[in-house]
C-alpha cells in the first residue's frame, strides 16, 4: 500500500453529521518546527528497508494500489508489518475508527488528544487521480505525478493480497469458413477464371451458389462458340436473362436449341447494352430479331450471317436505331439485297467492314456510288455476286463522273481505304473492272481474285506494283496466268511482306515463275500449288527457304526440343513432283546435327598436405609441380525450328503425315528411321516396276547377302581369339533373323 502525501485527508465531521462532544485543550504550548518535503519523509521513517536490491530492479514498478474501490484488510496489514511511517496522518485509512495504528506526527506530539469519533462514522480515502472522487480535494492537495506517491525501496502491490482474481470466460472459437467470410467481389474474381461449362456446374451445389453463378457480372462476354453443343437449352435461357443488361458480347452461333425458347420469358427483350451481336447458324424468327435491334441502339458489330429471317426490314430497323455500326455480316441472307444494305450505308457513316456474300442488286450504282462518297470501307467482301458488274467495280474505285487524267486515262480520285477486298467467283468482272484497281487501293492487304474469268497478265503485272502492303493473294483457278506474273510479283515491293499466296489450278505456271519467287518472297507461311507444272525443284527451294530462313537451335548435352510448323506447302495432282522431293522435305524436317568438342574443366582446389609438401621441396622444376589440365568432350545438338507441312499425293501422304507428327513431338530419331525405311520401299518399288526389275532384283539382294557373310566371317576370324578353338571362323547366325535372300 502507498503512503498518501501530506494534507491529503479531510476530517470526517466535515462530510459527516457527528456527534458534538466538549473537547478540553490544555494550556498553549510552543510547538517543534515542522520539517516539509524530503527532510519530513526522512524524519518520519523509522526503519529501512533491509533490502537494497529492491530499489535496484530493472523491472518497470507495477501500479500502486488504487483508492477508488473498496477499501480491505490487507492495506492495513501491509502497512502494520513493514512499519513503513505515513505521509500524513492514518486516519486517511479507509474503515480506520479508532487511533491509528502507524506512528504519525500527531501522536508524538505531547498535549495533544485525537478525538474518538462515532462508531457510524467512516473515514474515507480521497486521494486518486481519478478525478470524480478528487473533485472536492483542492487542487493543491492532489497528486500530480506518480513519483510524489511513492516510497524508495519499497514495492508496490498491484492488487489484494487476499483478493481472488477473477477469471474471464474464454472466448468461444467462431467457425471459420473461408468461402462464406470471403467478400462477394473476391468470390466474383474467382469464378471469372472458370470456364463457362465449370460456371454452370457449380450452380448445382446450393441456392447461394447459383444466384451467384448466374451473376451478370460473369457474363458481360457470353461467347458459346466452344460449348454451344452441350450447354441446354434453359441453363442457356436462364444466363441470358440473369445477365440482361451486363452482357455485352452476345454470340450465340449455332445454338439451334434456342428454336422454341426465343419468346420464353422475354429472352429477345433482356439484353439492352449489346455491342457485338452474333446470331450466325440460329434457328430464329424474325420478329426476335427485330426485337434484338430495336432493343439495343449501341450496335458496333452484328453477324446474321445465313439467317432466312434476316430481310430488308431489319436493315431498315438497323440503319434507324444504330448509327454507330461497324461491321455488319449479312452473307447468305436470301431475303437482303442491295436496296436494303443501302439505308446502312446511308445510315451508318462508320462502316467499315461489310460482308454480303451472295447478296443481289450489286448492279445498282446508286449503292456504289454512295460507297465511293463515303470512302470508309476498309473490308468489302461479295464473294459469289454474280450481279457484281465491271461497270459497278468502276463506280465503287473512282466513281460517276469523275476528273480524268488525259496522259494516263485514269480518273483522278483520293485513293480508297480498302485493306481487304474479296471477289471469289464474281463471275461478272473481267480484266476490264480489275483495271481500275491500278494506282487506286495502295493500303490493300489481301486480294481474293480466285475463279474469275478473263483475269490477263498485263492487268496483274500493272497492279502488283502499286501494292506495297499486300500480304494474302489468291489467284486460283485463272487459267490465262503466265509465269510473268509470279517474276512481277517477285519484283514488287511486296515481295518481303508476302504470306500467302495461292496459284492453285494456274496450269500455265511452273518452276520458272516459282523459283525467283521463293528466293525473293523469304517471309511465306503458305504456298497453294496444286495442280500446276512445277517439279521436284520447287520442294528443294523451299526446304533452303526454310532451312536459311529459322535460326537453328542448339542444346548443350541430351535434350528434346519441338520445332513449329513455318512454311505449309500444297503440292499434290503435280505430274512433275516425285518421291526424291518429297523425301527431301522430310530428310530437312528430321535434321538434327551433333558436333563433340572438348573444354577445359576448372582446376580442383589443392590439399593442404599436398601444398606443404610441394612448398618443401625446392628441387622440382615447375613443370613438375603444375597439375594437368582437366579436359571434358562437351555435345552440342542443334535441331530445326521450323518444319515444312507438306500436303502432297495421296499414296506418299499417310507417310508424311506421320513423319511430321512424329517431329512435332520431338521424336527424330522415329522420324529418321521412317524416312529411311520409306526410301528403302520406294526403290524396291521402282526397281519392281521396271522391265526386267525381277532378276536385277534378286542378283541385287543375292549380292549384299554375299557382302553380309564375308563381313560376319571376317569379323568372327579376326576377332579375339579367332581361329583358335571350335568356334573361331565360323559364321555367326544372321543378324536380320531371316533369310538375307528371300
Amino acid at each position: 500500500m502507498s503512503d498518501m502525501p501530506p494534507g491529503s485527508v479531510v476530517q470526517a465531521q466535515q462530510a459527516i453529521d457527528l456527534p458534538q462532544r466538549p473537547i478540553t485543550l490544555p494550556a498553549f504550548e510552543e510547538q517543534p518546527l515542522r520539517l516539509k518535503g524530503r527532510q519530513r519523509m526522512l524524519a518520519g521513517l523509522k526503519r529501512i528497508s533491509s533490502s537494497q536490491s529492491v530499489a535496484r530492479l530493472n523491472n518497470p514498478r507495477p501500479r500502486g494500489y488504487s483508492g477508488n474501490g473498496k477499501g480491505s484488510v490487507s492495506c492495513i496489514s501491509l502497512s502494520s508489518a513493514l512499519n513503513t511511517p505515513s505521509l500524513g496522518t492514518s486516519l486517511t485509512q479507509e474503515l480506520s475508527t479508532g487511533y491509528s495504528t502507524a506512528p504519525t506526527s500527531a501522536v508524538t506530539t505531547p498535549g495533544v488528544q485525537i478525538p474518538l469519533f462515532d462508531e457510524r462514522a467512516r473515514v474515507r480515502y480521497l486521494s486518486s487521480l481519478d478525478g470524480k472522487t478528487t473533485a472536492a480535494v483542492p487542487g493543491d492537495y492532489r497528486p500530480t505525478t506518480r513519483s510524489a506517491l511513492t516510497t524508495p525501496g519499497i514495492a508496490e502491490v498491484n492488487e489484494d493480497y487476499f483478493s481472488r482474481p477473477v477469471s474471464q470466460p474464454a472466448e468461444k472459437v467462431r467457425d471459420f469458413n473461408f468461402w462464406r467470410d470471403l467478400p462477394s467481389e473476391l468470390k466474383m474474381e474467382i469464378l471469372t477464371y472458370l470456364e463457362p461449362r465449370a460456371v454452370i456446374r457449380c450452380s448445382t451445389v446450393s441456392k447461394s451458389w447459383q444466384s451467384m453463378c448466374f451473376d451478370g457480372q460473369l457474363w458481360s462476354v457470353l461467347d458459346t462458340a466452344d460449348f454451344y453443343q452441350d450447354i441446354p437449352a434453359d441453363a442457356l435461357v436462364k444466363i441470358i436473362t440473369s445477365a440482361g443488361p451486363f452482357v455485352r458480347d452476345l454470340n450465340l452461333r449455332g445454338c439451334v436449341q434456342l428454336r422454341e425458347r426465343w419468346h420464353a420469358k422475354g429472352l429477345a427483350d433482356a439484353c439492352t447494352n449489346l455491342q457485338n451481336f452474333s446470331l450466325e447458324g440460329c434457328r430464329i424468327d424474325r420478329s426476335s430479331i427485330h426485337n434484338f435491334l430495336y432493343a439495343n441502339t449501341g450496335l458496333v458489330h452484328v453477324n446474321l450471317s445465313g439467317l432466312a429471317g434476316a430481310t430488308n426490314s431489319a436493315m431498315k430497323i438497323l440503319a434507324a436505331n444504330c448509327p454507330r455500326l461497324e461491321h455488319l455480316n449479312v452473307s447468305w441472307c436470301n431475303n437482303i439485297d442491295a436496296r436494303g444494305l443501302k439505308k446502312i450505308v446511308e445510315a451508318c457513316p462508320n462502316l467499315k467492314d461489310l460482308r454480303a456474300g451472295e447478296v443481289r442488286g450489286w448492279d445498282d450504282l446508286d449503292i456504289m456510288q454512295d460507297l465511293f462518297m463515303h470512302n470508309s470501307l476498309e473490308q468489302l467482301v461479295l464473294m459469289n455476286c454474280d450481279s457484281l458488274t465491271d461497270e459497278a467495280l468502276t463506280t465503287l474505285i473512282e466513281g460517276r463522273d469523275s476528273e480524268v487524267n488525259l496522259l494516263t486515262g485514269r480518273a483522278v480520285v483520293p485513293p480508297r481505304k480498302l485493306k481487304h477486298l474479296d471477289f471469289t467467283r464474281c463471275r461478272g468482272i473481267t480484266d476490264q473492272g480489275l483495271r481500275s484497281l491500278v494506282d487506286n487501293i495502295p493500303d490493300i492487304e489481301g486480294l481474293q481474285l480466285s475463279k474469275c474469268r478473263g483475269v490477263l497478265d498485263a492487268t496483274l503485272v500493272e497492279l502488283l506494283p502499286t501494292t506495297p502492303l499486300l500480304s494474302h493473294l489468291d489467284l486460283e483457278e485463272l487459267d490465262d496466268l503466265s509465269n510473268d506474273v509470279l517474276q512481277a510479283l517477285a519484283l514488287s515491293p511486296c515481295a518481303k511482306r508476302l504470306r500467302h499466296l495461292s496459284i492453285s489450278y494456274c496450269e500455265h505456271l511452273g518452276d520458272t515463275g516459282v523459283l525467283p519467287l521463293l528466293k525473293t518472297c523469304t517471309n511465306l507461311r503458305s504456298l497453294e500449288m496444286d495442280n500446276t507444272r512445277i517439279s521436284d525443284l520447287v520442294l528443294t527451294e523451299a526446304a533452303a527457304l526454310v532451312r536459311h530462313r529459322a535460326p537453328r537451335t542448339l542444346i548443350m548435352g541430351p535434350a528434346e526440343f519441338k520445332p513449329e510448323t513455318g512454311l505449309r506447302l500444297v503440292a499434290y495432282d503435280c505430274q512433275n513432283v516425285t518421291w526424291t522431293g518429297v523425301r527431301e522435305i522430310l530428310s530437312r524436317n528430321a535434321e538434327v546435327f551433333v558436333t563433340t568438342h572438348t573444354t577445359e574443366l576448372p582446376p580442383l582446389a589443392k590439399n593442404s598436405k599436398t601444398s606443404s609438401a610441394l612448398s618443401s621441396t625446392d628441387t622440382l622444376p615447375p613443370t613438375a609441380v603444375a597439375a594437368p589440365p582437366r579436359l571434358c568432350i562437351a555435345r552440342t545438338t542443334s535441331f530445326p525450328s521450323q518444319i515444312i507441312t507438306l500436303k502432297c499425293f495421296y499414296t506418299f501422304q499417310p507417310t508424311v503425315e506421320e513423319h511430321t507428327k512424329r517431329v512435332l513431338r520431338g521424336d527424330f530419331l522415329a522420324a529418321r528411321r521412317l524416312e529411311r525405311k520409306w526410301a528403302e520401299f520406294m526403290v524396291a518399288q521402282e526397281e519392281a516396276g521396271a522391265a526386267g526389275a525381277g532378276s536385277r532384283r534378286r542378283r541385287r539382294r543375292a549380292r549384299e547377302a554375299q557382302m553380309m557373310h564375308a563381313d560376319e566371317a571376317e569379323e568372327g576370324g579376326g576377332g579375339l581369339g579367332g581361329g583358335v578353338g571350335g568356334g573361331g571362323g565360323r559364321r555367326r547366325r544372321a543378324r536380320s533373323g531371316g533369310c538375307a535372300v528371300m
